[in-house]
C-alpha cells in the first residue's frame, strides 16, 4: 500500500519523461553545434530530431515572433527569386537551401522558449560549452600538429578546429567564453574552476588569429560586464563584479604574455594584429570591392544572384553581410535582413533589462549577438549556425511575459 502511495500518477511520469527527453535533445543540439567539417553536419541531424520531438509534443508560437518569421521569410523569398537565373548552379542552389533551413532553426528555437525557458537555456549552455571544448581541443591539437592533425584542424597556419574556417571558429567560441566569465563574476563558479573551464576555448580562439574573433570577444565581454554590473541587485554584487573583472583581466594579460613568449606565435600575432591587411586595401581589396558593388546593386533589384558576387569581383566574397544580403537576395532580401537586425537590436536591448530568471542568460547572449550584428559589416555571417541560434534565443526571450522565465514544463 505504501509503495502504491509513493508512486506518481502515470500522467505525471510521462510529463517528466517528455521534459527530460526534450532537454536531452537540446543538449545534443548545443553539443553538436561545433562540428562543421562535414555537410550535412551532425547539427543538422540533431536539429531534425529536435524538430520532430517538439512538433509531436507541441510548440507554442507567440504572436510576438511574427516579425522574426516575416522578415526571415522576406529575406529568403528574395533569395529564391534571385536564384531563378542560376538554377543550374549547384552551389547557388545549396546556398539558398541552407538559408531556408537556417530560417527554420531560428523560428524553432524562438518558439521552444515559450516553456521552461530557464531550464532549456541552461541545457543549451552546457551543450554549447561541451562543443566549445571539443572544437577547442581539436584546434589546439591541429595548431601544434599533435599526432599529425595539423592538416585536418588548421588553415593557413591558423587554428580552425572542427570548423572549415578560423574566422568562424573564433566567433563561435565567444558565447561560451562570455558565459563562463559571467558565471565567475556572479559567483556561480569559483575563479580557479572558471579559468580552467575557459582555458581551452580561450586558447583556441586566440590561435585562430582572427581579428574579428578577437574583437567580438573583447567587446562582448566588456558589454557583458557592463550589463551585469548595471543590473546587479545590490552593492555587494557590483563590488564582486568589479573585483572579479580586474582579476580575470590580469589573468588574461598574463596568459597573453606567456603565449607571445613563443616566437612562432608572436610572429603570426604581429602580422594578424594589424587593422588592415594587404587584401583589405586598394580598389580591388575587400573594402574597395564593397564600395564598387553599391552603385551596381542599386541598379539590380534582384541582386547578382546567390554566390555570384565572387565572379564579378576577382573571386572574392563581399565580406560584408549587409552588402551580401543585397547581392545574393536582391532588394527584398537586403531590406529584410537590415530590418531584422534593427528589430533584433530593439528587442535585445529591452530584454536584457527585464528582471527575471532568464536575465543573466539574456545578457550573455545579447552581448555576443549585438557585437556579431556589428561584425557583419566586415564578414559574411549570414550562414553561421550560432548566429541563428542566438537570434532565436533572443526573440524567444523577448516573447516571454515580463517576469516570466517560461516556468517548468508541466505538460
Amino acid at each position: 500500500m505504501s509503495t502504491l502511495a509513493q508512486t506518481p500518477p502515470r500522467g505525471e511520469r510521462l510529463t517528466i519523461s517528455y521534459a527530460a527527453i526534450k532537454r536531452g535533445i537540446l543538449w545534443l543540439l548545443g553539443a553538436s553545434s561545433g562540428l562543421a567539417l562535414i555537410e550535412p553536419s551532425p547539427y543538422e541531424v540533431v536539429f531534425l530530431l529536435a524538430l520532430f520531438v517538439f512538433a509531436l509534443t507541441g510548440i507554442r508560437f507567440s504572436q510576438k515572433l511574427l516579425p522574426l518569421a516575416v522578415l526571415l521569410l522576406g529575406y529568403n523569398i528574395g533569395g529564391i527569386v534571385s536564384l531563378i537565373p542560376w538554377m543550374s548552379d549547384g552551389d547557388a542552389v545549396r546556398f539558398t537551401a541552407v538559408s531556408v533551413y537556417l530560417m527554420i532553426t531560428a523560428v524553432f528555437i524562438a518558439g521552444i522558449m515559450s516553456q521552461d525557458a530557464a531550464g532549456r537555456l541552461e541545457t543549451l549552455r552546457r551543450g554549447y560549452l561541451f562543443a566549445a571544448w571539443i572544437a577547442g581541443l581539436a584546434a589546439l591539437l591541429g595548431y601544434f600538429d599533435i599526432a599529425g592533425l595539423g592538416q585536418a584542424f588548421t588553415l593557413y597556419g591558423r587554428a580552425s578546429g572542427t570548423f572549415k574556417d578560423p574566422n568562424v571558429l573564433g566567433p563561435y567560441l565567444a558565447l561560451p567564453i562570455v558565459y563562463v566569465l559571467q558565471r565567475i563574476l556572479t559567483g556561480q563558479v569559483g575563479m580557479l574552476r572558471g579559468l580552467i573551464t575557459l582555458s581551452v576555448p580561450l586558447a583556441a580562439l586566440f590561435l585562430t588569429f582572427s581579428r574579428g574573433a578577437w574583437g567580438v570577444l573583447l567587446v562582448s565581454a566588456a558589454l557583458m560586464v557592463a550589463l551585469t554590473f548595471l543590473t546587479a541587485s545590490d552593492a555587494a554584487r557590483r563590488a564582486r563584479i568589479v573585483t572579479m573583472s580586474l582579476a580575470a583581466l590580469a589573468a588574461a594579460f598574463a596568459a597573453l604574455l606567456v603565449a607571445l613568449s613563443f616566437e612562432e606565435i608572436r610572429n603570426v600575432f604581429d602580422a594578424r594584429a594589424s587593422l588592415n591587411q594587404d587584401y583589405d586595401l586598394g580598389v580591388t581589396g575587400r573594402f574597395g570591392n564593397q564600395l564598387r558593388a553599391i552603385p551596381m546593386l542599386l541598379d539590380a533589384p534582384n541582386g547578382f544572384g546567390p554566390l555570384q558576387f565572387r565572379w564579378i569581383f576577382n573571386q572574392a566574397d563581399p565580406h560584408n553581410v549587409y552588402i551580401n544580403a543585397f547581392a545574393s537576395y536582391g532588394w527584398l532580401g537586403g531590406l529584410s535582413w537590415a530590418s531584422l537586425m534593427v528589430a533584433t537590436s530593439y528587442i535585445g536591448w529591452r530584454v536584457v533589462f527585464r528582471p527575471g530568471p532568464t536575465q543573466l542568460h539574456a545578457i550573455a547572449i545579447w552581448s555576443v549577438l549585438f557585437v556579431t550584428i556589428l561584425q557583419g559589416s566586415q564578414i559574411d555571417s549570414d550562414h553561421w549556425r550560432h548566429l541563428y541560434l542566438m537570434l532565436g534565443l533572443i526573440w524567444g526571450l523577448a516573447a516571454l511575459r515580463p517576469g516570466d522565465g517560461g516556468g517548468e514544463e508541466r505538460s
